[in-house]
């Protein structure tokens, strides 16, 4: 979705400020906040895309305004209203009505194990690739209501297919509920000039990896 989330390339939002010796989290209620989400999205009622999508569906002035983790709880609490976990009236007094959802459950004992385990994301499904490495390709110039990994800066611009990572669940159609729909994913060089325009460095490029159905040949 074209919301303001997709920054990539967008001017007047000022200096990246670096925190020397920046702490893993600010305030305790950060630490409630991943805690949460991990517990949470361990009920399996939704994929790891459709909690970005929750995040990119924050009001704009609230999301500009918000800090990391507000951002993931609003997110959160979105998901768990939308699968009828929680009632508005649940958020709004912080008090549970008692109803027990039958889902999955992270026990304590197995957080470590969860953040540690690793995890792979490459599919082993034999699909046939649509673009092989130093092939020429445009990015579709499209504009989903939906989420996508493609940004809006690259969307109509021409690059060269870098390398073939293999085959990788589509996000923008898990996010979706459409299914995993799996397809190569492609690492892209774009020349800086090529996204930037001629007052752009001539040595410099952007890298970025997007799936089969975000591109077409040249």
């Amino acid at each position: 979705m074209n919301g303001v989330h997709d920054m990539g390339g967008m001017h007047g939002m000022g200096p990246i400020e670096r925190e020397a010796n920046e702490p893993v989290f600010h305030h305790d209620w950060e630490r409630r906040v991943l805690a949460l989400n991990l517990a949470a999205g361990a009920l399996g009622a939704w994929n790891i895309d459709a909690s970005r999508h929750a995040r990119e569906r924050m009001p704009p002035a609230q999301y500009l305004a918000a800090s990391y983790y507000q951002k993931w709880l609003y997110g959160l609490e979105l998901l768990l209203l939308e699968q009828g976990l929680l009632t508005r009236e649940e958020v709004a007094t912080g008090r549970a009505r008692g109803r027990v959802s039958g889902g999955r459950v992270l026990r304590a004992a197995d957080v470590e194990k969860a953040l540690t385990k690793g995890r792979g994301f490459r599919l082993p499904d034999d699909v046939p690739p649509r673009f092989k490495v130093a092939d020429r390709v445009v990015a579709r110039n499209t504009q989903p209501t939906g989420h996508t990994r493609l940004p809006r800066y690259a969307r109509g611009r021409r690059g060269v297919i870098d390398r073939d990572h293999g085959v990788f669940i589509f996000a923008d159609a898990n996010a979706m509920g459409l299914g995993p729909r799996p397809q190569h994913l492609y690492g892209v060089r774009f020349a800086a000039r090529e996204l930037w325009g001629p007052d752009a460095s001539p040595r410099d490029a952007v890298y970025l990896d997007l799936w089969d159905d975000h591109l077409d040949p040249a």
